[in-house]
């Protein structure tokens, strides 16, 4: 077993607390011992800072960042020399009567750089398989597809 830690504290207290539903804000710090503290707030779409870090947007670039990782242990093991990773995965949220929002899929979209010579169909293959294994692809409940492309290292 892993234990993940985490302290999330509510900064958006005005001064009158939660006392008015439009008199607080929506932001928080996480705060994780020996890590930078990561400032957020909620989504934009119901009024929170776009400058700052959300739900959806942590839980978008966890899967991604998870993905990865898993992806260059295992090209790494495969003989794929990749020089270089960049992600833009996108997440589909839908919501339902009532206001209620759910992820109802993501699709992570690699750039991937190799040295000359990688086999590609294998390069591809990999990311087939790091669904079975990646912690937090294990943990959502929604489809999460792959559409990646690959670049010659130069």
């Amino acid at each position: 077993m892993h234990n993940y830690t985490s302290r999330v504290v509510w900064t958006g207290n005005t001064g009158e607390g939660t006392a008015h539903y439009k008199g607080y804000a929506r932001t928080w710090d996480i705060a994780v011992p020996s890590k930078p503290v990561v400032h957020c707030s909620n989504d934009p779409l119901l009024g929170g800072d776009r400058g700052k870090m959300n739900p959806e947007d942590l839980l978008i670039s966890a899967l991604s960042a998870c993905h990865m990782l898993w992806y260059l242990h295992y090209a790494s093991e495969a003989g794929i020399v990749v020089t270089r990773y960049e992600d833009a995965p996108v997440g589909v949220g839908e919501v339902g009567k009532g206001g209620a929002g759910r992820f109802v899929s993501a699709e992570l979209r690699p750039v991937i750089w190799v040295q000359a010579g990688a086999d590609l169909g294998v390069a591809e293959a990999i990311h087939h398989r790091i669904h079975e294994v990646c912690f937090i692809a294990r943990s959502v409940n929604f489809p999460v597809t792959y559409a990646p492309r690959f670049e010659w290292d130069a």
